[in-house]
């Protein structure tokens, strides 16, 4: 099949071929939730922190135990309690002193957890007590915000942006958040909303790719009109 590819197209447009399928498919699939196995063999915090027992995660601590003790993926009990959803625990492990800041194996930390989650009110508990929407996270170099937009989560999108999430951060594939939207996205509704988004924010509609690109020339080579359309009222070129 690459041969064939090769036949027809430049290696330039190979490579972005190939850049498009990794970063489509990888991003969201990357991040590695316990899976039953690693559940049924946790103890201590990481118990605690999957059954959302907030009395057993102050015993714990209490007793001694690391709030910030790594399984074998890196996953700190925060991250755990973030995966499960357990927003009671998330309260509980923070206010007796774990890090948010944290990453996993895969480069995660709890807020891009949430973010490629979907997870609108775990997100904005993490917000609320402290977390950063503002790290380098994952494999990409990238960002929550940039994994939401990839991801088209127009609400957490916005709850990020809300947070200081830098809107013009350019990850390792030299994409910003709103070039992902466009790029990374079906130009669907809310692929369009979280476009929307980060316009209105004052995100750069003239940082380009790595090709020199520009945001409103990918819209437009896509046939994503409500983006062009949104893209243009902003005075993108």
């Amino acid at each position: 099949m690459l041969s064939t590819w090769r036949n027809c197209c430049s290696e330039n447009t190979l490579r972005l071929l190939i850049l498009g399928i990794l970063a489509l498919t990888q991003p969201a699939s990357a991040q590695v939730p316990p899976n039953a196995l690693e559940v049924a063999r946790y103890t201590g915090l990481h118990a605690a922190a999957w059954q959302g027992n907030p009395a057993q995660i102050g015993a714990l601590v209490a007793a001694g135990n690391d709030v910030n003790a790594r399984d074998s993926y890196g996953r700190t009990p925060l991250h755990v309690a973030t995966f499960a959803r357990q927003r009671e625990a998330i309260h509980a492990l923070i206010a007796a002193g774990a890090r948010t800041d944290l990453l996993e194996n895969d480069r995660y930390d709890a807020v891009t957890i949430a973010a490629v989650a979907d997870d609108e009110e775990t997100l904005r508990a993490l917000l609320a007590l402290g977390a950063s929407a503002r790290l380098i996270t994952s494999r990409y170099d990238g960002t929550a915000l940039i994994a939401a937009a990839h991801l088209g989560h127009d609400g957490v999108v916005r709850q990020l942006i809300a947070a200081g999430a830098p809107l013009d951060h350019v990850n390792n594939l030299h994409w910003t958040a709103l070039i992902e939207s466009i790029v990374l996205g079906d130009g669907g509704r809310r692929h369009v909303e979280t476009l929307r988004a980060l316009v209105e924010a004052g995100a750069n509609t003239q940082l380009s790719d790595r090709d020199g690109t520009t945001p409103l020339a990918l819209a437009k080579a896509r046939g994503y009109q409500a983006m062009v359309e949104i893209l243009q009222k902003s005075g993108a070129r």
